[in-house]
């Protein structure tokens, strides 16, 4: 069973300072991790800003949720987090997936595929990512990607590599997360449009989505660490409005939102003892958190981080 660990997704700051303190306020709390999206639009580019949290701080892990394989070749995308890893001492872990955000492709300039065709690339992506992370000097002439003789140039920190965590709503791409990552990212689906499956993102779905995880893994589900997204998340008495918060999470509406891991909301002991059944039940240890729920899940972080 792994012990519990937190991550709050962040993707914004008024300014250089303020994205250190919010680094450094994550840092102190207790949060293992600080992520980033991977879209264009109003947030930071994840590689700089993820540098420069680094630096604020000194053992708080970073990532993305998830870089986009889409937007990015394999190995221009190994050869930054190499270099994340490095400058980090070894706090980075990659998180991938097969992009999803309509509005990111729309303006690359780029045809949104269907799933299928985005996985087939994501799917020859990963190994590549995972030897040249690796320290490997790597040849490669398939379908979608071709490279030669091609190496990051900086040495690995981490051995054999930065872990990886890999997204996914879909029976695909799970399989996939569970044959090539460490971390497991359970999230809804989206469809064709790059819209949520509401339908997805209640209790029933996540405890199927893990009975297709723990067959697919077998004898490596154990070593498998879970990670679940919330949506949205506050504690009653935690300073934060529990009506703004739920305000907040309209869009979960669909999946009676009290219903649906994805949004957490009660009282401390409430919230903690629901982490510690659904742990024992499906084996999910590891949360992020959105950036506007980093003060208030401060409690829960302290009650239940590395425990």
């Amino acid at each position: 069973m792994h012990p519990f660990r937190f991550a709050v997704q962040q993707g914004s700051a008024r300014s250089g300072e303020a994205w250190a303190t919010t680094a450094r306020r994550a840092e102190s709390i207790g949060y293992d991790v600080l992520v980033m999206p991977d879209h264009l639009g109003q947030q930071l580019s994840p590689f700089a800003a993820l540098a420069a949290a680094a630096a604020a701080t000194t053992h708080l892990r970073i990532g993305a949720f998830v870089f986009a394989n889409d937007y990015r070749h394999p190995l221009i995308l190994a050869r930054e987090t190499a270099t994340l890893d490095f400058l980090s001492g070894g706090r980075f872990e990659m998180g991938l997936g097969a992009g999803w955000m309509t509005t990111d492709y729309r303006q690359l300039g780029m045809t949104y595929e269907p799933a299928p065709r985005r996985i087939d690339r994501l799917e020859e992506a990963i190994p590549l990512i995972k030897r040249l992370l690796a320290g490997e000097t790597v040849t490669h002439n398939g379908t979608h990607y071709q490279l030669d003789r091609a190496s990051t140039g900086v040495p690995p920190v981490q051995k054999p590599r930065p872990p990886l965590a890999i997204g996914g709503g879909g029976p695909r791409m799970l399989r996939l997360a569970v044959r090539e990552a460490e971390i497991v990212g359970l999230v809804p689906g989206f469809d064709a449009h790059g819209r949520p499956h509401f339908r997805q993102a209640t209790e029933t779905a996540t405890a199927e989505k893990v009975a297709l995880i723990r067959e697919a893994a077998g004898d490596r589900f154990d070593r498998l660490e879970l990670n679940l997204w919330l949506g949205d998340a506050a504690l009653v008495g935690s300073g934060n409005s529990l009506l703004g918060s739920v305000a907040a999470a309209a869009r979960w509406a669909p999946t009676a939102v009290y219903g649906s891991p994805y949004v957490l909301y009660g009282t401390l002991a409430s919230v903690r003892e629901k982490l510690l059944r659904r742990r024992d039940k499906l084996g999910i240890s590891y949360y992020t958190a959105p950036s506007h729920a980093m003060e208030s899940m401060a409690p829960l972080v302290g009650a239940l981080a590395g425990k």
